[in-house]
C-alpha cells in the first residue's frame, strides 16, 4: 500500500551539505514509519560525491532529491533587484510553493539542527489558513536590540517574531495569497539586512503565523525553560556551531549524531582548523549585526517610518504615536482621538427609558439604516467577522446582563451586536452605553444612529446621570442587555487589554446581574484600508458569566468582578496573540 508522502525540503551549499545528513540521519531514527518522506535539497552546486553520501540514507521510507534552482532563479531573474539569490541558500525556501504545486504543505528545515522528535506529527499540525506553522524567535524576545528592532524597524511585536529556520509552509495558501510575489515586492521596496529573509518572511506572515510548540525550533541562544530531551529539534542559530566551538551548548548530542555518519571525520576536521581568528570573526560580526540593527532602528527612512511617512494616513499615524506615549504614562483611560468636546446632555433632553411610537418608530428605522450600513462594510470588506468563540455562555443567559468590551474602532459595538443577533436572545433588547458628544454633538447619518439604536449616552450633568442609572437598572431588571466599555476612551486598533474603570461592575453589582465578558481579538487581513492600514479580521470572544459573590460586600463585589474580568480579557489576549501582556514602560 502507498504510504502518505511527506515532503521536507532542505536548501544548503556543497560547503554544508554534510551537515545536512546529520541533520537528516537524526532525523529518521525518531520519524514514524507509516509514512514516505520524499526529502529535497534544494541548492545550485553540490559535488557528486557529497550527494552520494546522502544518498546511502535511502530508505524504503525515505527518497532524497537533489533540486537544482538554478533554471527556476534564471526563470524569474528580471523580477529579482538584486542577483545574491543565487548564492544565498536561505531565500530557496521562498520558491518551494510555486516549484512544487504538487504540494499542499511542506516542511522547510535548517540543516544546523538535530532532530529528537517524529518529524510527521509536525507535518500533520493542522495549522488552518496560516502561511506558516513556526516557533518564536527567541533572540528577538531576549536580547534588546533585536527586539527594538523588530518593533521599530518591522513593526511586529518582538514577541511575534518567528525563526525561519524550521517552517511548516502551507503551500496552498502562499499561492493563494501570493506569497512569493509580495516577497519580491517587499525587494524593490526595501532592503532588510538584519536577518534579511526572515523579515521579508515575517512581515508578509504577520498576524498568519501558526505557533507551533517551542520544543519543535530550540534555540540555543537564550535560555530553555523544558530539558533538552524534550526537544523536538535542537536548532544550532546563529554562530552557535558545535562543528567551530568544542564547548557549544549541547555539542555532545550533535556529536553523538554525527559521529553514526560518513561524515563524521569531515566535519571533526572542521572543528579542529577553526582558528582562534576565525572565532574573533565571530565574535565582531556579532557586534555588528547588533550595530547594524541599531542602525536600522535609528535610520529616519528606516522601514516603518518611511510606511508611516508616505503610505499610512497622518491622522491615524499620530493616534498610533499618542497611544504609544499614553501606555508609557499610563493614560489608559485617556482619548486619543482629540476630538472636540460635546456639548453637555441635560435631563430634559432625554427620556432614557421612553417607549412610545415616536421612540419605536425612530429606533425601528435606525436599526433598518443601521443593518443596512453595516452589511455594506462588511460587504466592501470594511468590517470583517472571522468568527464566534464561547456563543454558548451568551445563549445560557437567563437574566439582564452588562457585557463587557475592549474599545479600538467606532464600529466593534456593532461587532457586539452581530454577536446578540447570532445568540438569538429574541425576548431580550441590547443596548450600548456611548459618550454623551456622541449623542449631542455627532453631525448627520452617525448622528441619527448615535440618538436612536437604543443608545444610553453616559452624562457628565448630574441630574442627567441619575436618570441615565436609574434607567440602566430597570433595563437590566427587565432581563435586557447593556453594552458598556469599562476601558472608557477608544484606542484605535490596541489589541491589548487596559486596566478597568468601575462603573460597568457597580451596574452589575447593584442589580445582581451578571457580567458577559466579550474580547475581540484582531489581525491584518489582507487587504488594505483607505488609510494604509490593513483591515483587521475580528473574532469575538465570549466568557463565561461574571456573577456577583453575595457574600461580599457591594464594594467588594464590584473589585472582585472587575479584577476577574481583566484576568479573563488577559488570559484570552496572551492565548489568542501567544504574547505575554506587558506595557512599555515610561
Amino acid at each position: 500500500m502507498n504510504k502518505p508522502v511527506i515532503p521536507i525540503f532542505y536548501a544548503c551549499d556543497d560547503a554544508f551539505v554534510k551537515f545536512t545528513l546529520v541533520s537528516l540521519h537524526s532525523m529518521k531514527k525518531k520519524a514514524s514509519r507509516d509514512f514516505e518522506y520524499h526529502v529535497y535539497v534544494l541548492h545550485t552546486s553540490i559535488s557528486e560525491e557529497m550527494k552520494q553520501r546522502l544518498y546511502e540514507l535511502e530508505d524504503e521510507n525515505f527518497k532524497v532529491t537533489f533540486e537544482d534552482v538554478t533554471d527556476y532563479l534564471e526563470s524569474i531573474s528580471k523580477k529579482l533587484p538584486i542577483r545574491d539569490y543565487y548564492s544565498n541558500t536561505t531565500y530557496f525556501r521562498l520558491f518551494i510553493a510555486e516549484m512544487f504545486p504538487e504540494y499542499d504543505k511542506a516542511i522547510y528545515i535548517d540543516s544546523d539542527t538535530v532532530i529528537q522528535g517524529d518529524i510527521s506529527r509536525m507535518f500533520n499540525t493542522d495549522i488552518g489558513e496560516a502561511y506558516v506553522g513556526a516557533c518564536h524567535d527567541t533572540v528577538f524576545i531576549n536580547i534588546p536590540p533585536y527586539g527594538s528592532y523588530s518593533e521599530k524597524v518591522l513593526g511586529i511585536s518582538r514577541y511575534n517574531m518567528f525563526n525561519a529556520g524550521i517552517l511548516l509552509i502551507n503551500c496552498e495558501q502562499f499561492r493563494l495569497c501570493y506569497v512569493l510575489d509580495k516577497f519580491i515586492h517587499y525587494l524593490h521596496e526595501y532592503d532588510f539586512v538584519v536577518t534579511q529573509d526572515e523579515d521579508y518572511l515575517n512581515l508578509i506572515c504577520k498576524d498568519h503565523v501558526y505557533w507551533m510548540d517551542q520544543r519543535w525550533n530550540t534555540l540555543l541562544t537564550t535560555k530553555l525553560t523544558y530539558p533538552i530531551e524534550e526537544a523536538n529539534i535542537i536548532h544550532y542559530n546563529m554562530v552557535n556551531k558545535p562543528w567551530h566551538y568544542s564547548d557549544c551548548l549541547y555539542a555532545d548530542i550533535f556529536w553523538a549524531e554525527a559521529k553514526e555518519t560518513s561524515v563524521y571525520g569531515l566535519i571533526k576536521d572542521q572543528l579542529n582548523n577553526y582558528t582562534d581568528a576565525d572565532r574573533e570573526r565571530d565574535r565582531i560580526s556579532g557586534v555588528r549585526l547588533a550595530e547594524t540593527a541599531q542602525r536600522e532602528i535609528d535610520r529616519e527612512d528606516n522601514y516603518l517610518k518611511r510606511v508611516n511617512r508616505f503610505i499610512r494616513n497622518k491622522e491615524r499615524v499620530e493616534v498610533m504615536e499618542r497611544i504609544e506615549q499614553y501606555e508609557r504614562e499610563k493614560r489608559f483611560d485617556e482619548d486619543v482621538e482629540l476630538d472636540p468636546p460635546g456639548r453637555v446632555l441635560m435631563p430634559d433632553e432625554i427620556d432614557y427609558l421612553d417607549s412610545g411610537m415616536s421612540r419605536k418608530l425612530k429606533t425601528k428605522v435606525a436599526f433598518m439604516a443601521a443593518r443596512k450600513f453595516v452589511g455594506k462594510l462588511i460587504s466592501d470588506k470594511k468590517l470583517i467577522i472571522k468568527g464566534y468563540k464561547g456563543m454558548e455562555n451568551f445563549r445560557g443567559l437567563k437574566s439582564g446582563a452588562v457585557i463587557t468590551c475592549n474599545h479600538f474602532n467606532a464600529f466593534d459595538s456593532f461587532a457586539i451586536q452581530l454577536a446578540y443577533e447570532e445568540a438569538n436572545q429574541p425576548d431580550r433588547t441590547f443596548y450600548r452605553v456611548i459618550r454623551e458628544g456622541n449623542y449631542t454633538s455627532f453631525p448627520g447619518f452617525y448622528g441619527f444612529l448615535m440618538r436612536n439604536c437604543n443608545t444610553l449616552p453616559l452624562s457628565s450633568n448630574r441630574k442627567t446621570l441619575a436618570k441615565f442609572t436609574h434607567a440602566v437598572g430597570k433595563l437590566l431588571a427587565d432581563g435586557n442587555f447593556v453594552l458598556v466599555y469599562p476601558e472608557q476612551g477608544m484606542w484605535w486598533n490596541y489589541r491589548k487589554p487596559r486596566p478597568l474603570k468601575s462603573g460597568a461592575f457597580m451596574f452589575a453589582a447593584k442589580s445582581g446581574v451578571p457580567v458577559l465578558p466579550c474580547f475581540i481579538t484582531m489581525k491584518d487581513s489582507d487587504i488594505m484600508g483607505e488609510d494604509g492600514f490593513f483591515v483587521q479580521e475580528y473574532t469575538i470572544h465570549v466568557s463565561k458569566p461574571i456573577y456577583p459573590d453575595k457574600s461580599l460586600t457591594y464594594r467588594e463585589q464590584i473589585t472582585d468582578m472587575m479584577k476577574k474580568n481583566y484576568e479573563v480579557w488577559k488570559e484570552i489576549y496572551e492565548k489568542e496573540y501567544e504574547i505575554p501582556l506587558s506595557y512599555t514602560e515610561g
